[in-house]
């Protein structure tokens, strides 16, 4: 089968499409033939290691071990199962759940030998991939594409809002908004809670399509006066912030926020350090969160709220497999709306 694979950390000539047996499922495994598979942004600091090199880069101690084949985001149809894995499940078309991890019920997430596919696990940038019949999950939807860009980046949005426990009426700032993470955080804060969501863009042509997801209020972050603004638009601070950017709006968002106000960080695409004057925490008694994916449970009720259509897919862009270099580069370009994917049969 072709696959791309990180052959080490460095830039995209690290990623070479290889020719390499079709892996064989283990007895609690099925083989999923891959339709499609989402980027994200965790592959390509895998691969440039800004997570550490070595024995720091990957989820485990150990760290990541090259080649190792990228992607977590995941649709495709079963077409072998393995010795313990019931035959019927045989020619479903599934979603995979990205990771592994025997933490228990609603803390796998942060659970010690918590291990990734693409990272851990060889992943998506495949034509065929194996994984636990016990994390493959009906798809949501009809379409492969469409299906796919949730696993991620849905699964670490909703648990976002879970963990800052948005109340309907209640203002929530989404960062990045129009990135994967950040168009997933404004649907699931407005439609599914109730929230009314300020979204913070680059680009103020993405206005129209960020008030369709249910943004109320969209402002650029290149505006030399966005605190102002917020709170003008806002009638005063706000209730809680969903970042995805880090450093760069992170002075603005403790600036904004109501005392009692709730700051949940899941991305430091903006600046991975900053500055904190912790009188600023205390003095308005702000609680931060750290935050990415999420638990079993937390992913069967966001695939059942894309299923109710309250959640939609948001597609930028798709390429072929063997152009997964070229769909790395533009993954990073800034003014994209939503998910680009991989498709193995294009």
């Amino acid at each position: 089968m072709r696959a791309v694979q990180v052959t080490g950390y460095g830039d995209v000539d690290k990623l070479e499409l290889v020719e390499t047996p079709i892996p064989e499922p283990k007895e609690k495994e099925v083989l999923v033939k891959v339709k499609a598979c989402a980027i994200n942004n965790t592959e390509i600091w895998m691969r440039e290691g800004a997570y550490g090199t070595g024995s720091k880069s990957g989820w485990r101690p150990e760290g990541v071990q090259f080649p190792r084949t990228p992607g977590s985001d995941i649709t495709g149809e079963i077409v072998k199962v393995g010795d313990q894995v019931e035959e019927s499940m045989m020619g479903k078309d599934v979603v995979l759940f990205p990771f592994t991890s025997i933490g228990k019920e609603g803390f796998e997430h942060i659970s010690e030998d918590m291990s990734f596919i693409g990272s851990e696990y060889d992943g998506g940038y495949a034509e065929y991939v194996v994984w636990p019949a016990d994390l493959c999950f009906d798809m949501p939807l009809a379409s492969y594409s469409e299906s796919a860009v949730f696993s991620v980046s849905g699964l670490t949005a909703w648990h976002m809002v879970k963990q800052i426990q948005v109340q309907p009426g209640e203002t929530v700032i989404v960062t990045g908004a129009n990135g994967g993470v950040g168009s997933l955080n404004v649907q699931i804060a407005s439609k599914v809670f109730g929230a009314k969501v300020i979204a913070v863009i680059g680009d103020l042509n993405g206005e129209e399509k960020m008030k369709e997801l249910g943004a109320a209020h969209v402002l650029s972050y290149k505006s030399d006066s966005l605190a102002e603004e917020i709170l003008e638009m806002n009638g005063g601070p706000v209730d809680s912030v969903l970042d995805v950017v880090g450093d760069a709006l992170f002075a603005t968002s403790l600036q904004v926020l109501k005392k009692g106000g709730k700051f949940c960080i899941s991305g430091s695409a903006g600046g991975q350090k900053t500055n904190l004057d912790f009188r600023t925490l205390y003095l308005k008694h702000i609680t931060m969160y750290g935050s990415v994916l999420g638990t079993r449970a937390e992913f069967k009720d966001m695939l059942k709220a894309i299923s109710e259509g309250k959640i939609k897919p948001v597609i930028d862009k798709t390429f072929p497999l063997e152009k997964a270099k070229e769909a790395q580069v533009y993954f990073k370009n800034k003014g994209k709306l939503g998910k680009i994917l991989l498709l193995p049969e294009e």
